[in-house]
């Protein structure tokens, strides 16, 4: 196989997207083939081949690899067809929409190991999460001791929730702002930091908005190490804010308004205090500023390294197992909430299953769907 062809099943917002900087050759060895859409229609990407079913797609014939940007729930199963046919799948954020589905996922990718399966979890292609890294990963910052993430500026209108039948519904999307808009912020919080050991969620269901998924979160959260942390979001907070923190005995970065700023400590603030004769002092500071540029178009990066994963064998910069983490930390915020109880990780991936299939038996919502003005939604990808 010399180029890839390429088929993207959901032709919503992000499979818009998709189709645009494919066909403007963003991604080389790779073409686009092949749309597919239950209801949007499709006549723009003529000559394209189109389908209404994404298994028809699959089984056509027609492609090589797809990218899955359906809502939610068709993830696991578009996914599972996709490698059982052989077909190379891209799953767009998440994986899927629980973490019992997560696993049937994977499950099936390896019993198909020679069939890729990547996440579309850009952010990690950007510069600046990519020097938190290494920074992390050099030890600059000691051993981590706290993790805080305000990440509410992702303010949502009632007309939003309302330009889809699925969107903030447990049926539609088996979750809200942590299942939707946050995925990213939370594969970027365990990419960096790792998975947490404990985690107490207190989650507001329709606190800003009339739906019947949370809007508004507020989550303590417990590492192996001690390191503790605290993640809130919200769609419903203007102006909002996006303030990630991170405190290690070696110092505190801060990455807030586009910039990185590390205050680095001269001396270990543990082995400070041990060895320190006076009660009030603390240990020299300097203050750095850690210069960053965005990553051009990272979506194309994620479908390029997976179009050189599928000809090349290159390393997958999100492979599609790992986006397990960010559903499950999704899920235990909800379920420890609905608990009113703390919950250790491994969460139980059946009991919350459960609790889901439970709220969308329960569920008394009547959602009307309305045509709503067109917008420019790629601001929202660097976060």
């Amino acid at each position: 196989m010399e180029k890839v062809r390429l088929g993207i099943i959901g032709m919503g917002n992000i499979g818009k997207y998709h189709a645009d900087y494919l066909q403007n050759q963003k991604v080389t060895r790779c073409e686009l083939v092949a749309v597919c859409d239950a209801v949007a229609p499709l006549d723009r990407y003529q000559p394209l081949k189109t389908f209404t079913d994404g298994e028809a797609l699959i089984q056509s014939g027609e492609v090589d690899a797809v990218i899955i940007a359906t809502p939610h729930f068709q993830h696991t199963t578009l996914g599972i067809a996709a490698l059982k046919a052989g077909v190379h799948a891209m799953v767009e954020k998440p994986i899927s929409s629980h973490k019992a589905d997560a696993e049937r996922l994977i499950a099936v990718s390896r019993e198909h190991p020679k069939v890729v399966f990547g996440g579309m979890f850009q952010l990690r292609t950007e510069p600046r999460y990519k020097k938190v890294l290494k920074l992390i990963q050099d030890g600059d910052l000691g051993q981590i001791v706290r993790v805080n993430w305000i990440n509410t500026d992702w303010y949502r209108t009632e007309a939003y929730y309302a330009s889809g039948g699925w969107r903030a519904t447990w049926k539609g999307e088996g979750g809200g702002v942590l299942l939707n808009q946050c995925l990213h912020n939370l594969d970027t919080l365990q990419w960096l930091v790792g998975m947490p050991k404990r985690v107490r969620g207190f989650c507001q269901l329709g606190r800003f908005h009339q739906i019947e998924v949370e809007d508004n979160v507020t989550a303590y959260l417990e590492w192996g190490n001690g390191a503790t942390g605290v993640f809130v979001s919200s769609t419903g907070e203007a102006p909002g804010t996006n303030r990630f923190e991170i405190v290690g005995t070696l110092g505190r970065l801060v990455m807030e308004n586009n910039r990185i700023a590390f205050t680095r400590n001269e001396a270990d603030m543990i082995q400070f205090s041990q060895t320190a004769k006076q009660g009030f002092v603390k240990p020299d500071v300097w203050n750095i500023e850690i210069p960053f540029e965005n990553a051009v178009i990272p979506h194309a990066i994620m479908v390029q390294n997976f179009v050189n994963a599928i000809l090349d064998g290159e390393p997958l910069i999100a492979p599609g197992a790992e986006g397990i983490h960010s559903v499950e930390l999704a899920n235990v915020m909800v379920y420890s909430s609905l608990l009113n109880e703390t919950v250790e990780l491994p969460m139980d991936g059946a009991g919350w299953e459960k609790r889901l299939n439970q709220l969308i038996a329960e569920s008394k919502v009547q959602k009307k769907v309305v045509q709503v003005e067109a917008t420019d939604f790629t601001s929202s990808f660097r976060r």
